[in-house]
């Protein structure tokens, strides 16, 4: 679809400066733009691009003062990066806006389906699964037996999403996380093995969380996994069972967090963090990357690094010591050198 940087203008509230009725088709980077591209100029890394980009239409700020002719349309805008995040989102949901049922597909006759639902192909919908209005279920993914899944809720084409979880409104989840597997429970027997404890619990997703690729989060043992609203979790990051993530916190890619442990809201759970099982963290914690959590936190709001963890500004204190340890141990070698011949010469 093309669209004239009129049109473009109207919905950004912006005003044009050059030929309002130039269309684009396609979005660029700045430095990478071509005629019929619409980019933006947010960093001033980027600012000489801006007088040799081949795009038609670019995105700036209204205080943005030229230093030289610009061949582009401009659309001036209060903020030129909130402004295109804007078109990225509007131009992904006209990309991904799909409806219909796919052939070939399984949609079991007890389960319910809404409407303007897209269910791609190979897709299967188990008994007594429901599906809100205007979700899309892309192809190969799997919806098990009384799972509820809300409105605008997108599965990406591989998502599992096992029995009786509950998914909430505006929910994404993407290609090859899976939903409500087993958690991780094993009763010891004296001879050394195992017995394996049955997980008869759910997963319960409340709206606006988004899901990365190849994540997993696991079933209860009993009751629920939840994971509160507006959190966001990224690819790769294990949820173990019975956990609880606290509204609005974000985890960063290889994070872990083992069963029954309660994060706080708006935690920062930073690439590869490592959190223990049964811990309470609380609200507004912030743990850098490897960080390894082996007891609750206690103070609101603090930032944490290191395995065991210590207070950011700690950790970073003992890394400085920690890489200068070769130079100590030559100089303590060399004072107990100097020690040695001290006591030689008595």
């Amino acid at each position: 679809m093309q669209f004239t940087a009129q049109q473009i203008s109207l919905l950004l509230n912006g005003t044009v400066e050059g030929d309002a009725l130039v269309a684009v088709d396609k979005l660029a980077k700045i430095e990478e733009g071509t005629p019929g591209s619409l980019s933006f100029l947010a960093n001033p890394k980027y600012e000489q691009h801006l007088y040799t980009t081949g795009a038609s239409i670019v995105i700036i700020n209204k205080d943005y003062v030229l230093n030289g002719p610009v061949s582009a349309t401009l659309i001036r805008v209060d903020n030129a990066y909130s402004a295109f995040s804007v078109l990225l989102e509007q131009y992904n949901t006209i990309k991904l806006n799909k409806t219909g049922i796919e052939q070939p597909s399984f949609i079991h006759p007890t389960a319910k389906v809404g409407s303007n639902v897209f269910i791609g192909a190979f897709a299967y919908v188990g008994p007594n699964a429901t599906i809100g209005d205007n979700s899309k279920i892309y192809p190969n993914t799997y919806i098990a037996d009384n799972v509820t899944i809300g409105n605008n809720v997108t599965l990406f084409s591989g998502v599992k999403v096992y029995f009786d979880c509950v998914l909430g409104d505006n929910v994404i989840i993407h290609s090859g996380a899976v939903i409500g597997s087993d958690g991780f429970g094993f009763a010891p027997n004296p001879d050394g093995s195992y017995n394996k404890i049955s997980q008869i619990g759910n997963v319960v997703i409340e709206e606006n969380v988004e899901i990365g690729a190849n994540s997993t989060v696991d079933r209860a043992t009993m009751g629920s996994t939840i994971i509160r609203k507006g959190v966001k979790i990224d690819n790769l990051v294990q949820i173990a069972h019975n956990v609880e993530v606290g509204q609005n916190t974000v985890i960063a890619g290889q994070a872990g967090i083992s069963g029954s442990t309660k994060i706080g809201e708006q935690a920062v759970i930073g690439g590869q963090v490592g959190i223990a099982g049964h811990l309470t963290i609380s609200k507004g914690s912030q743990f850098s990357a490897q960080t390894g959590v082996n007891s609750s936190t206690r103070e609101e709001g603090k930032q944490w690094g290191g395995s065991p963890y210590l207070p950011l500004k700690d950790y970073l204190r003992a890394h400085v010591n920690i890489r200068r340890l070769p130079e100590l141990e030559k100089r303590v070698a060399e004072l107990e050198k100097m020690i040695a011949e001290l006591h030689n010469n008595k």
